[in-house]
């Protein structure tokens, strides 16, 4: 009798043990991605379709080709140039080798301004800069190509960047510099650390409160680096497995609570509030990282081998796709991912469910 007693006992409290697994384990389905293709356009010789007021214009480039299109997949500009151009949202210009001044045109073909100064324009969304004959000076222009400010330096540039509050540029002796809007010198400082200090790669944060660079031979280095009044204060730092002495990407998210950095064989993520570094494999030197939604896109380059890597919550790679290609770029405007190739232009909305 003892010991039926038992095995009830037993059973039921197997059943309470299943009961409270059933309860704890109840957890509602996480959302995933969903990528829809939408479109694919011929790039390289294009019906060119009047742009409407209303319509949303969006840069590309590839090959030596350039122009804009709308998110529907209609061309609104397209030429060809023999050598080098820049292109953005706001601006597009097409300049040579012994370039002596340049005009630069809005997306709908206007022209918007003359650069009468030699050098090589670079346009940054809405900042017009022109990089001066000897590699180690600058000037940022108006709207209309009117000088704003120059720096004048003896050292070559070797990293640049900017955003609304400013530029960081980084040279071969080791050194940062970073400017507001206005052309005022804010800080300059040297990562060091390393037996050659070069600059290889260096951006700036939308506020301009903090600087994050790459640099260095033998023993390279990331650095994150926070302004503090009148002081630079090192946030996070790391040494790499990386010795290329080639340009790297560095760049932050859009709301700058994330640096992405790039090495020879994987991609560096910093969370900017704790310092905090992942790395991701990746095939490929990273060459353009995009973002939408809540989802990054990695652009990856080793020789005609492209990846694009989709990443998600901080440093969690959740998928990819690879081509073949001479040229290629990303793109993001909303929900939409837009991948051109060679000759095309492909477009994959991207949706949660």
């Amino acid at each position: 009798m003892k010991t039926k007693k038992s095995i009830s006992f037993y059973i039921f409290l197997s059943l309470i043990f299943c009961l409270l697994y059933i309860i704890l384990a109840i957890k509602p389905l996480e959302t995933e991605y969903q990528f829809t293709p939408e479109w694919k356009i011929d790039a390289t010789n294009p019906s060119i379709s009047a742009a409407e007021p209303e319509d949303e214009i969006l840069p590309f480039k590839l090959g030596q080709t350039l122009g804009y299109f709308t998110p529907e997949g209609k061309i609104t500009q397209f030429q060809t140039f023999p050598q080098k151009a820049s292109i953005s949202r706001s601006f597009y210009t097409c300049y040579s080798s012994n370039n002596m001044s340049a005009k630069y045109f809005t997306p709908d073909g206007k022209a918007a301004g003359t650069i009468d100064i030699a050098g090589f324009p670079m346009i940054d969304e809405d900042r017009v800069f022109v990089f001066l004959p000897g590699g180690a000076s600058f000037v940022q222009c108006d709207s209309t190509g009117r000088k704003l400010w120059e720096y004048g330096g003896t050292v070559p540039i070797t990293a640049f960047d900017s955003s609304k509050s400013g530029v960081v540029v980084g040279f071969a002796d080791g050194n940062i510099c970073q400017f507001n809007e206005n052309g005022n010198l804010v800080q300059r400082f040297s990562p060091g650390g390393s037996d050659y200090n070069v600059i290889l790669g260096a951006a700036i944060a939308s506020s301009g409160e903090y600087i994050a660079t790459v640099s260095g031979q033998h023993r390279q280095r990331f650095v994150l680096a926070m302004r503090s009044e009148n002081q630079t204060k090192i946030t996070a730092h790391e040494f790499l497995n990386s010795n290329e002495p080639t340009q790297k990407l560095v760049k932050f998210s859009n709301d700058d609570s994330t640096v992405y950095f790039a090495t020879s064989n994987d991609l560096g993520i910093v969370d900017v509030k704790s310092g905090k570094i992942r790395h991701l494999k990746i095939n490929g030197q990273a060459i353009a990282i995009q973002e939408a939604e809540d989802t990054t896109f990695v652009l990856t380059k080793k020789d005609n081998f492209y990846t694009v890597y989709i990443i998600e919550k901080f440093a969690t790679l959740t998928g990819s796709f690879s081509f073949y290609a001479k040229n290629a770029f990303i793109l993001t405007n909303e929900n939409r991912l837009y991948v051109g190739k060679d000759s095309t232009i492909s477009s994959v909305s991207i949706s949660k469910k």
